[in-house]
């Protein structure tokens, strides 16, 4: 999925409308510094990991402004950051899931 997000939240890594693209994401496998789509107090941010709790299945998200969004369950981590702008994001390929070609809804 593509889309523009509008903010500063995320600058200089991503800033206001540049194209980002997010795919679907093995919510075990997303680091420190990673971006992610992910729904924490009550809100969808596009923001990085920054802390992990493998032991909870949770993962702490952050702005890159130093505000911590809070901590979230793998299930509401929905996707990673792969591209900004047409520049794929490093070290994201092997966390995301291939899409079930035995889908026939």
């Amino acid at each position: 999925m593509a889309f523009r997000p509008s903010g500063s939240s995320m600058v200089p890594l991503i800033r206001s409308r540049q194209q980002v693209v997010v795919a679907p994401v093995d919510p075990s496998k997303p680091e420190i510094g990673d971006i992610v789509l992910a729904r924490a107090a009550g809100t969808v941010h596009l923001h990085s990991v920054s802390s992990l709790d493998p032991a909870r299945k949770r993962v702490q998200i952050s702005n890159n402004r130093g505000r911590v969004n809070g901590w979230t369950s793998h299930d509401r981590v929905f996707g990673i950051c792969v591209a900004v702008d047409g520049v794929t994001r490093p070290k994201v390929a092997d966390k995301t899931l291939a899409a079930d070609s035995n889908d026939s809804s």
